[in-house]
């Protein structure tokens, strides 16, 4: 089995590199890659890479993910995270190949206080949501096979993440304020690697279980509850934190204005990922412990 992969030097690339390497041959691809071409903004390459290549699976962990920022490139955004992705799926298909895509719980509004699930009416409420769920659709439009794996949260050992820069925050500030009324499942990269690695193994043998699933760890929490098991977990390892738990104060969505709008809930429905592959979701706090663990061991 050959396998392309897109996107190897992000969080959740470098752990794919690991978790399918033992499915077959991967050929890791950066934006920056020179044999062949990884980078999204050039769609003709794209294009040619994969009929150079003719892999059985290609896996797409690239995106544009500034959520912010997304607010005033919007072009840019598009090219990558919509066009990028369509040209993906229409290549997939012509090599009678499968996709696999991760997606954003930005794709719904953020309303109400009920998990998501992948039936639910999505209605993105800033550039970036909007730009991923027309990547979806133009998946789903190619009629290509594929799996599409929304999550939420993401965090990894590698690269930067909201974990990672409450850890800096609480050595330098005595206080931090962090938001209360957001809420959703932080859920590691090594999670979705792993289940991409096992749903990959079971599509293969069996293509009617191709679609669109939601992936996030189990539990929910904001985060400011993200925060404080972060740093309280720092504490009990013995590092030098300046603030006390006491000191994190939650505050409302409305205390930080940004220039994209963020769902309030971001919390997903993953019983038919759990159904379909006959897997138990750990809960956040697993995930979250073992990538302190190694972070904290390498500091």
């Amino acid at each position: 089995m050959k396998i392309l992969l897109f996107g190897k030097n992000g969080q959740v690339g470098w752990e794919l590199q690991r978790s399918l390497a033992v499915l077959g041959e991967v050929i890791a691809l950066s934006s920056k890659s020179q044999a062949y071409c990884g980078d999204f903004t050039d769609l003709q390459g794209l294009a040619e890479t994969i009929r150079q290549i003719k892999p059985d699976i290609i896996v797409n962990a690239t995106a544009y993910t500034a959520v912010d920022k997304a607010e005033s490139e919007g072009d840019l955004v598009k090219i990558i995270n919509t066009d990028a992705v369509e040209v993906l799926a229409q290549e997939t298909k012509a090599l009678d190949a499968l996709l696999i895509h991760y997606s954003t719980d930005y794709v719904f509004d953020g309303e109400g206080s009920q998990p998501w699930k992948e039936t639910d009416k999505t209605n993105p409420i800033n550039t970036y949501g909007k730009t991923k769920l027309a990547g979806e659709i133009a998946i789903q439009n190619s009629a290509c096979k594929y799996l599409i794996f929304r999550t939420s949260w993401v965090y990894g050992v590698r690269g930067n993440n909201f974990a990672k820069t409450m850890l800096r925050l609480a050595k330098e500030r005595d206080s931090l304020s962090v938001i209360d009324d957001q809420f959703g499942a932080p859920t590691g990269a090594e999670l979705l690697a792993d289940i991409t690695a096992q749903a990959l193994r079971l599509v293969s043998l069996n293509p009617e279980l191709c679609g669109l699933y939601h992936l996030v760890a189990s539990g929910e929490t904001t985060w400011h509850g993200f925060a404080r098991f972060v740093i309280g977990y720092a504490i009990k390892e013995g590092q030098e934190i300046k603030v006390t738990q006491n000191a994190i104060v939650p505050v409302e969505t409305s205390a930080f204005p940004t220039s994209a709008k963020r769902p309030h809930n971001s919390t997903m429905d993953t019983s038919k990922l759990q159904a379909v592959f006959d897997l138990t979701l750990p809960q956040w706090q697993a995930g979250v412990e073992r990538m302190l663990t190694e972070y904290l061991r390498k500091d």
